[in-house]
Formats: C-alpha cells, sequence, structure tokens
C-alpha cells in the first residue's frame, strides 16, 4: 500500500514532494524516497523509518529542480533497508528513476533474463525489474518504452517513471491500483491518492488499467498499453473533499474505507505467491521433507487473529490431515505446553507486536518447536523472534477493528494448508489444483459481493434498522462457521457496544438458548456445507422460541429462506474457502448498526490498535 507522487511544472519541487509524501503518510510505509532531476542527471534522497527521517535527509537546501518523485514504500520483498526504498533505478541511477506501488508476479523470470544481458541489480526488490525492463526499451521515447514493459509484466500494480533525457515530462501506467493525476495551471501531478495534491489543484482525471499517461506542464495525454492507439479521453472532475475525506478516498470513515479495499488485501497476500497453479511460499522456512515430518501444528494469536486461527485449524486439518491446537496466547504461555521439533507454532499478529504472542513465540522457540509468524508489519519484534515469516499484504489498517487484515490472515492460511497437503499428498492433485483456482477467485468474489452491497442488493441496511436498538445478540455457527461468528460478534461488540455472543450451534441448547426471546436477534452463518443440515436444526430451534434469524448463505440456496427471516448471501465457492466471503455481510452489519448508534467506529472506546501490554 506504498504512496506515491510525482510532480513536474514551474515551482521548486523538493518542498512539494515532501509535503504530498507527508499527506500520504496514512497508507504505511516503513521507508521513503524522493528523486529530483538537476542539471547533472537525476539525484536521489532515501531514508528508513519515520518521515522526518528523509525529511532531515534532504536538509533545508534549495533546489531548483522542478521535476522529481517520491514514494513511501510498504515492503514486500526485501528488508527494510535505505537500498530497497524507492526510487529506484536502473544500471545507470542518473538517467531513469521508477516509483511502484503493487507486486511483479513474473519478477524473478524477467530478473533472470535481464541479469542474462548484463543487467546489474541493487536491491531485493520486484519493482527494481520495472527500471531495468524501462531502461532496455528505452530509445528516446519514454511512453513506447513504458508501454513494451507493461506488456511483460504479470501481477498488478501502478508506477511512475521519470528519465534525465525528458526534462518536462511523466509517465505512468496502472493496473488493479490506484493511479490519479491532478491538472493545475502550467504543472501537473501523478499519484496514488488525491490527497497527495489535494491541496495545490482539485481539477482530477482517473487513468484507466493499461493506460498509458503522459503528464507535463501543458497536461496529459493517453494511449494504450495494448496497441498505442489513444484511448477516450478523460474527463476532469473537480474534487470537493476536504483533505481528510481524501485520505478516506470518500468513504465516510477508515473502517469503512478498509471493509472495501479487502479485495485487494486478499489480491496481494495471493499474488506471486500462486502462479500457473503452484505455490511459492517464500518464508516458510520448511523443506518439504520437514513439512512431510510434521506431527502437530499449534496456532497461537489473540483477538481477531485468534479467530483466523480457529479458521486456519479447520482448513489445515481438513486438506493436509495435520492435528492442529488453536489456543489463545496469552493463556498458551501461562501453560507448560508439550513440545518438540516436529512441532511448528504458528503466531498470529497483526502489528507484530502484540505482547502475548510474541513471549508465546519465544516459549515455543525456547522449548525446540520450529516457528513462524504471520504479520503485516515487515521488521516488527515477532519476526526477530521466529524462525520464519509468512507477510500478508493488506496495507496500514487504521480503524481499530480489524477488518481487511483479517481476511488477508484466513487466506494466507490457505496457502499454507494447501503447500501442506501438496507435500504430504492428502489430497489428490487435481483437488489442489481445483482448490488453488477457487483462492484465486476470491478477490474478485469479495469486490463482486461488496459492489452489490454498495448498490443496495443485499438487506444488510434494513437488518441493521430494524435491531439497531435491540439490547442483545447472539451469532451461531458450526464447522468453519464458528471462527466467522466469533469474527462478527467480536465486531459488533467493539463497535457497537451491543452485548453479544458467539457459540457453537450445536452447543446453544446447552444453556444460550435461555437467552432467547422475540426481540432476540440470532445470526447464523449457514453457507453451503457439510454441516448445514445440522445448523438448519439449530436454527429451527431458536425460531420456536421466537428468535429473529438472520441467515449468511450460499447464492442459490433458496431453501434457507423456509427457516430465517432474513437472508444475506455470498458468492458460491468451497465451503472452507466461504469463511473470507462470509464474514463480509458481519463486518458490514456491524458497520451499520453502529453508525445508527451514532457511535465513533474508528476508534471505538477503551480499544487500542495494537495490544503492547499483557
Amino acid at each position: 500500500m506504498c504512496g506515491i507522487i510525482g510532480y513536474v511544472g514551474n515551482r521548486a519541487c523538493k518542498p512539494l514532494l515532501l509535503r504530498a509524501l507527508q499527506r500520504l503518510e496514512y497508507r504505511g510505509y516503513d521507508s521513503a524516497g524522493i528523486v529530483l532531476r538537476e542539471e547533472g542527471g537525476l539525484e536521489y534522497i532515501r531514508a528508513v523509518g519515520n518521515l522526518q527521517h528523509l525529511i532531515e535527509a534532504a536538509g533545508s537546501n534549495g533546489s531548483e529542480s522542478t521535476h522529481g518523485l517520491g514514494h513511501t514504500r510498504w515492503a514486500t520483498h526485501g528488508k527494510v533497508v535505505v537500498e530497497n526504498a524507492h526510487p529506484l533505478t536502473g544500471c545507470d541511477e542518473r538517467e531513469i528513476a521508477v516509483v511502484l506501488n503493487g507486486i511483479i508476479e513474473n519478477y524473478r523470470e524477467l530478473s533472470a533474463s535481464l541479469i542474462e544481458d548484463g543487467h546489474v541489480f541493487t536491491t531485493e526488490t520486484d519493482a527494481e525489474t520495472v527500471a531495468h525492463l524501462i531502461e532496455s526499451h528505452y530509445d528516446g521515447d519514454l511512453a513506447e518504452a513504458v508501454r513494451r514493459t507493461y506488456r511483460q509484466l504479470e501481477g498488478h500494480f501502478a508506477f511512475v517513471v521519470i528519465h534525465r533525457d525528458n526534462p518536462e515530462l511523466i509517465v505512468g501506467t496502472r493496473r488493479q491500483c490506484p493511479l490519479v493525476i491532478g491538472v493545475g495551471e502550467g504543472e501537473g501531478f501523478i499519484a496514488s491518492n488525491t490527497v497527495a495534491f489535494l491541496s495545490e489543484t482539485r481539477n482530477v482525471q482517473f487513468p484507466d488499467d493499461g493506460d498509458i499517461a503522459v503528464v507535463t506542464p501543458s497536461g496529459v495525454t493517453y494511449s494504450s498499453a495494448l496497441d498505442g492507439n489513444p484511448p477516450v479521453e478523460h474527463d476532469t472532475i473537480v474534487i470537493d473533499w476536504d483533505e481528510e475525506e481524501a485520505e478516506k478516498g470518500g468513504y465516510e470513515t477508515f473502517m469503512l474505507k478498509e471493509i472495501y479495499e479487502q479485495a485487494t488485501a486478499v489480491r496481494e497476500t495471493l499474488a506471486e505467491r500462486i502462479r500457473y497453479g503452484k505455490l511459492t511460499l517464500e518464508g516458510l522456512g520448511l523443506s518439504d521433507d520437514e513439512l512431510r515430518n510434521l506431527r502437530r501444528i499449534v496456532i497461537l494469536a489473540c483477538g481477531t487473529a485468534y479467530h483466523a486461527g480457529v479458521a486456519g485449524r479447520y482448513v489445515i486439518e481438513e486438506w493436509a490431515r495435520v492435528p492442529v491446537e488453536h489456543d489463545i496466547a496469552s493463556e498458551w504461555r501461562y501453560r507448560n505446553p508439550v513440545l518438540d521439533k516436529n512441532t511448528l507454532v504458528i503466531g498470529i499478529s497483526q502489528s507484530g507486536e502484540t505482547r502475548d504472542t510474541i513471549e508465546a513465540m519465544v516459549l515455543a522457540r525456547r522449548q525446540g518447536a520450529r516457528t513462524m509468524a504471520i504479520t503485516n508489519m515487515m521488521g516488527a519484534q515477532i519476526t526477530r523472534e521466529v524462525d520464519s515469516v509468512l507477510y500478508t499484504r493488506a496495507g496500514l489498517e487504521m480503524g481499530v477493528a480489524a477488518s481487511k487484515t483479517f481476511t488477508a490472515q484466513i487466506s494466507l492460511l490457505y496457502l499454507i494448508a494447501l503447500k501442506l497437503a501438496q507435500v504430504r499428498e492428502t489430497l489428490p492433485e487435481e483437488e489442489i489444483q481445483s482448490l488453488i483456482a477457487e483462492v484465486q477467485l476470491l478477490p474478485e468474489k469479495i469486490a463482486q459481493f461488496l459492489q452489490d452491497a454498495d448498490d443496495g442488493v443485499h438487506p444488510i441496511e434494513d437488518i441493521a434498522e430494524r435491531h439497531f436498538d435491540k439490547p442483545f445478540f447472539l451469532y451461531l455457527g458450526r464447522n468453519i462457521g464458528l471462527p466467522i461468528c466469533l469474527e462478527g460478534a467480536l465486531k459488533l461488540k467493539e463497535i457497537s457496544y451491543i452485548p453479544t455472543e458467539a457459540y457453537s450451534a450445536g452447543e446453544m441448547k446447552h444453556g444460550p438458548i435461555a437467552l432467547l426471546d422475540s426481540e432476540t436477534p440470532v445470526v447464523c452463518v449457514a453457507t453451503d456445507s457439510h454441516v448445514y443440515d445440522k445448523v438448519v436444526s439449530n436454527i429451527q430451534e431458536t425460531r420456536a422460541r421466537g428468535a429473529q434469524v438472520i441467515a449468511i448463505a450460499t447464492d442459490g440456496n433458496e431453501d434457507i429462506q423456509h427457516h430465517a427471516d432474513d437472508v444475506i448471501y455470498v458468492p458460491k465457492t468451497n465451503e472452507y474457502l466461504q469463511a473470507v466471503l462470509a464474514v463480509l455481510p458481519l463486518q458490514l452489519l456491524a458497520y451499520r448498526i453502529a453508525r445508527l448508534r451514532g457511535l465513533n467506529v474508528d476508534q471505538p472506546r477503551n480499544l487500542a490498535k495494537t495490544v503492547t501490554v499483557e
């Protein structure tokens, strides 16, 4: 979720770039840099950590440069070091500079070919490949070099490039990643978000995927990456957002924005880890033989990450046939756990700084188990306490109540389960390939559901309006539906402050059924699965007590309408993959109820984003 800014015009651009990067800080980053086109060529300033470090490195000396790029990097490939910070360059750093957001999935093949041709790589990033490709194609026409490069790339990305020999020219393009252009008087901006230049101009153009945008002080022209022909002209839109609204992308809150970012978060987490039906989990830290010899997996986490771990248990046991234990880290660390070298302990932490999870991983490693972390933050403390790390790539999550990091964590657990199944041969290869293909479709199905929700296809608003003032909710689910209920109930508690219980549906009659009456909404995850009929039986038991049932079901299931008062449908997929989709309506329902109650969903009372105390 990197930040991009480019400027060309008649003003000194160094202060403009630095101010723009400050406005993009909300996106999250671990390093930053700028490049300025000076008389002798391109000059770079890069720094790791807080943006203040870059500002200090840039100094107060003036620069006459009116042409440059800036970038805040959220590391996905390569350590958090100055050498990996953007802007990146090719073999001649004075000649070309590139800033990129996204992931290049085929960078290994491309870089290997470029190295054979004599190119020398100096970073660990996938993005450096783009700089070398443009360099190899450049013959005086920068737009054409970008076009030829675009055709070779696989993945999702937006990148912007400048060249020493083109003093009033910036070229940018995008595929499934945001890129916007600001049109000023005698100047042009290009960025990953309008907030970067909103104080300078409110005249904005939005390039489409595959557009090659050429930005000059006199305006913007477009051509197609596929054939070079000019595409349809883009209208200039006058933005009337303030800067805070722009940070939120026009959404009313950060939480809602992050709910709608889940397709991107899952897509980036999967990214080049699945290519041509093959799984590549760099960072797993275990050989195939070591994976085959695993006798047990323990998943430890807290809060939302714990619910992702519970979902992971069902999937790993089902597909890979490895016994899995899940536990709350703050409880597990005070047990005397039984561990050995054939036990893999996985710690999940959105921030990588959750104190109880970190201490649990330290204990596991001390007792001889293999340890692995799943986190969203490169370089976080948990990464230094384990044998290996797999990163989700959800970008910064501003809302205290987690949303996109949860779906990204489950998606990564799917890949771990499939890798184990492949190595241990616990599923037929054709079934594994079918599941991999279904996993790859998840971002599209997430986007489909959320677009339908935006269009009012689902009755979420109506349900929220009828139940926002109810004093108690009960959530029921079975199998993979149980952790989704746990997470849905947590969301409702966190942001609406309504007392809510989440239970295994089979346990409902062992106590919670006593809480039901005609004023009780009961939310049931009833997606298609081998336990669907059992869930329906539990729904009938709740309705017999007068409760009002809200069911989350799979598209095409008309039977559920006979058993529930309200039904919200999610796209059809494998029963275990339904978890990522079934949580979406629960997030939106909790969100709408909290908003109807007039509450601040981004900063719910008594809660913090990262729990760094025991």
